[in-house]
């Protein structure tokens, strides 16, 4: 399973990227903004995704990895177990959730 520390190194890996708390648990910014938040459950991760739509869709494709709750009602967040991912998958969410937030100037390649 994913550690809190696996979340951080794969977070802190990418580039601007910083940790601070965000309502007591550890939270991951870029250029101010946050893209992960492990919650208080301590195996679920808060990211952002591009649309409710698209986090519609994710929890209806893999509903055992992906879900909502009425918090997020409104919010294009999705929340992920993370007994339900792997290395890879978890390094290509957080990838996901810090382009939408980063700002231009680290996009540029």
């Amino acid at each position: 399973m994913i550690s809190e520390d696996d979340v951080r190194r794969e977070a802190l890996a990418l580039p601007g990227a910083d940790e601070r708390p965000m309502y007591g648990t550890p939270a991951f910014y870029v250029g101010g903004r946050w893209f992960a938040r492990i919650r208080e459950e301590g195996d679920v991760l808060a990211v952002p995704c591009p649309s409710e739509e698209h986090k519609r869709e994710l929890v209806a494709a893999q509903p055992e990895t992906f879900f909502t709750t009425p918090h997020y009602d409104g919010h294009a967040v999705v929340l992920v177990r993370l007994g339900a991912v792997d290395r890879q998958e978890l390094a290509e969410l957080l990838a996901d959730a810090w382009r939408l937030r980063a700002p231009r100037r680290l996009l540029r390649p």
